[in-house]
């Protein structure tokens, strides 16, 4: 059986089992009479070696046991014992001899609760429906897990060209290590998929997995994100605050669109990427973390450093190791591949079955050149999933600019003579044109954050009126 198989069986509905562990008979009848009122399946036992043969033929849920087992025993070393054969295991300490000795042992032996006789019934049942609900989260949370790791190992990732072949051995190397990576590409590429593959398929795939897009958050609000705050810090820094640095501790933190940062807070990542500690705002003293850097850009960041918009020893610090995806217009034979991929999805979400391409469908789109990339042909499957009155999507459920002659134009680079930029720059004007600018309907067909469109466009001073910038307006400026 499967880890994920595992999970998901553990996450039963009941009824729960529960173990009794109990030498004095009526105590004990007490105890599984409260169990069973509430539904629970209960067994008994008046001995540890009892009890132990109970463990080893049921699966049990939570074990109730008596500190003093007069037949010999304890409960909190029988407690122990279960545990080294079930870490999930709950246990229940009752006691009539109470003292802070037995309280601190039974706890570090890894009971849930410690109960005193004589005790009110109420109590008992609360304290079990309490230690069962925290068993369910933690099972729940396991198995989230789980499907979290089946998604996205590297087998999910669709595609089966050259170029997707070498990333898939390039990231499986990486995995195995913790170095840093620079995930580079054009928008839409799937960078934070493979950043997530990566981290899932890692030695610290049982850590926390925190995405920080840097270009989506001011200057401010970014450094308190990421290194957190004392309170009082600043207006309304009304508590603490732990970082996202800190909070990852173990696990894997991503930083999107990384060449965004602002320099000054460039200077302060660095710093703490190198002592592997940072100071919260308002606070003199450093916190420790221990975390693996992924980051992500569309930009080229060794011109963005020899523009001085980005620092030279972050670059260092951070591309240790360089995977670069792939346009969706150099990878064609992956396009029909995705695009099943696509619709699949969307017709689980519609709920229908036996939808298809037809070949003028599966033509346009592989003659289209995806300026938006991956994250468009999901968008442009999605919408045509949608709106096809058929199991058959054809030609004329797609997008008009599918068939757009600037299309067509647009996809032939090499005799064009035009920058990677300058044709993103010209499509990403053709498109606002095409929708009399509005940028909510311009992001939808490109495929892209709205937020990503608002920087390209103030990037390629797309809002100027024509001519207004001079000659410097007919390109764009250096990345």
């Amino acid at each position: 059986m499967s880890d994920l198989q595992q999970a998901s069986s553990a996450l039963r509905p009941g009824p729960y089992r529960v173990l009794v562990v109990e030498d004095e008979p009526l105590m004990r009848s007490i105890i599984v009479q409260l169990a069973r009122s509430d539904g629970y399946e209960v067994f008994e036992a008046p001995s540890a070696e009892l009890a132990l043969d109970i463990f080893e033929r049921e699966k049990i849920d939570v074990a109730i046991l008596d500190l003093n087992l007069t037949s010999g025993g304890n409960g909190v070393e029988l407690l122990g014992k279960l545990r080294d054969r079930d870490q999930e295991l709950m246990g229940i300490i009752v006691t009539a001899y109470a003292s802070v000795e037995s309280a601190v042992e039974a706890l570090h032996k890894g009971a849930y609760d410690y109960i005193t006789k004589p005790f009110a019934n109420e109590h008992l049942k609360a304290v079990l429906r309490n230690a069962l609900k925290e068993k369910h989260l933690f099972q729940e949370n396991r198995y989230l897990h789980h499907e979290l790791r089946e998604k996205y190992r590297f087998e999910n990732i669709i595609g089966k060209s050259d170029a997707i072949e070498q990333i898939f051995r390039m990231m499986e190397k990486v995995a195995r290590t913790d170095s840093s990576v620079l995930i580079t590409g054009e928008s839409g590429t799937g960078k934070e998929l493979v950043a997530r593959a990566i981290h899932f398929s890692s030695e610290r795939a049982n850590g926390r997995f925190l995405p920080i897009n840097c270009g989506a958050l001011p200057e401010n609000l970014l450094e308190s994100e990421l290194f957190g705050y004392k309170k009082g810090a600043f207006t309304g820094a009304g508590q603490d605050k732990v970082g996202l640095l800190k909070a990852a501790d173990k696990g894997t933190v991503f930083f999107d669109e990384i060449g965004e940062m602002p320099l000054a807070l460039q200077v302060k990542l660095l710093r703490a990427l190198q002592e592997r500690e940072c100071y919260p705002l308002g606070s003199n003293d450093p916190v420790a973390f221990d975390v693996r850097v992924l980051c992500a850009t569309n930009r080229n960041l060794e011109a963005e450093v020899r523009a001085g918009r980005f620092r030279e020893e972050l670059l260092y610090r951070i591309n240790v190791i360089n995977i670069n995806l792939p346009a969706l217009r150099d990878r064609k034979d992956d396009i029909p591949l995705l695009a099943n991929h696509f619709l699949r999805k969307s017709e689980k979400s519609l709920g229908r079955t036996g939808m298809r391409f037809s070949k003028g469908a599966i033509r346009l789109l592989l003659n289209y050149p995806w300026p938006g990339n991956v994250r468009e042909l999901e968008n442009t499957v999605e919408r045509a999933a949608i709106l096809a009155e058929t199991d058959v999507i054809h030609s004329h459920d797609l997008p008009d600019k599918l068939r757009s002659p600037s299309s067509a134009a647009v996809s032939n680079i090499d005799s064009n003579g035009l920058t990677l930029e300058e044709l993103e720059r010209e499509h990403i004007k053709r498109v606002l044109e095409r929708v009399d600018g509005d940028k909510a309907r311009a992001a939808q067909a490109l495929g892209i954050h709205l937020s990503t469109l608002y920087r390209k466009v103030q990037r390629y001073r797309l809002d100027e009126p024509a001519g207004s910038a001079g000659a410097e307006s007919a390109a764009p400026r250096p990345a």
